[in-house]
């Protein structure tokens, strides 16, 4: 018998291996050898100088780090609750137009498919006030143009807008999947107890599906506070620090200052954050307990 599990067991780890030696080292190595790069002065080229904790102590005082900090935050507010509004009534149309599920899942997440450097420039073609073609229909509808990316008031908002139209298919397309996995017995009893189409939605369905609710919240805050390649091709954290958010503000530390030790402390604090924000998330929505 332990022969046998002691075999299971071995051809069970073998599976997961080739992902635990990816995840070593493409994630676990370069998060520690960050995080040891924190401490120093290195700018790419010479020998890092330890500096201890000089880097967060400037960091903490920097006033671009607590505006890109500020303008991430925004736009993470911005983007979030919409998206999953949005997504959550994709899915129920999904749901609920089952022969057409395929065609829609398809329509749906093309955005998704497409790299967001394309989606990036698509848009940043689409709403150029001179040619672009929503500026176009806004005056043949006898509106006036919209500075969508160059104007201060309507940059980021403009940068969600975007990336919840090319996120929200896959957001959908998991909250759908979590929807198909409520037994219909369930939703019956409901409808028989009495339960109208709304309550049911909030007191049965989304209870049900309670922990991919909290897969997809987590995972798209944290992808939320790493917004960077449509902002790098688009506004390029302008106009003035409109859309300056904290992934920018690490790469033009980095890779254009050369500022490598303190991009790194930035990051370090970054990932903090976002393991704090995620364990309050999960927290919240109670991850260790189920419904089903």
């Amino acid at each position: 018998m332990k022969v046998n599990t002691l075999k299971r067991n071995l051809v069970s780890f073998s599976f997961v291996l080739p992902c635990l030696v990816g995840f070593a080292f493409f994630y676990l190595l370069p998060t520690v050898r960050g995080f040891i790069f924190s401490f120093t002065d290195w700018d790419l080229f010479s020998p890092a100088k330890f500096v201890g904790l000089k880097n967060y102590a400037k960091l903490f005082s920097d006033k671009d780090f607590w505006t890109a900090m500020k303008v991430t935050v925004t736009y993470v507010l911005l983007n979030i609750p919409l998206q999953t509004v949005l997504a959550m009534i994709i899915a129920l149309i999904m749901n609920k137009a089952s022969k057409a599920t395929g065609f829609i899942r398809g329509v749906f997440l093309t955005p998704w498919i497409m790299s967001n450097v394309v989606v990036g420039l698509l848009w940043f073609w689409m709403l150029d006030p001179p040619v672009g073609i929503i500026d176009a229909a806004l005056v043949g509808l006898g509106l006036q143009k919209i500075n969508f990316l160059t104007d201060v008031r309507t940059a980021l908002a403009s940068i969600a807008g975007i990336n919840i139209w090319r996120h929200m298919g896959y957001t959908a397309l998991l909250v759908f999947a979590g929807l198909q996995s409520v037994p219909k017995e369930i939703e019956e009893a409901a409808i028989i107890d009495g339960c109208g189409s709304v309550r049911k939605f909030f007191f049965v369905v989304l209870p049900y599906i309670r922990p991919v609710m909290l897969f997809v919240i987590v995972t798209t805050v944290i992808g939320s506070f790493q917004i960077y390649d449509t902002i790098a091709v688009t506004t390029k954290g302008g106009p003035v620090t409109a859309t300056y958010a904290i992934y920018l503000f690490i790469y033009k530390n980095g890779f254009e200052s050369y500022k490598m030790g303190y991009a790194s402390a930035a990051s370090i604090v970054l990932f903090v954050i976002l393991a704090f924000v995620s364990f309050v998330q999960m927290k919240f929505m109670r991850a260790n307990e189920s419904d089903n």
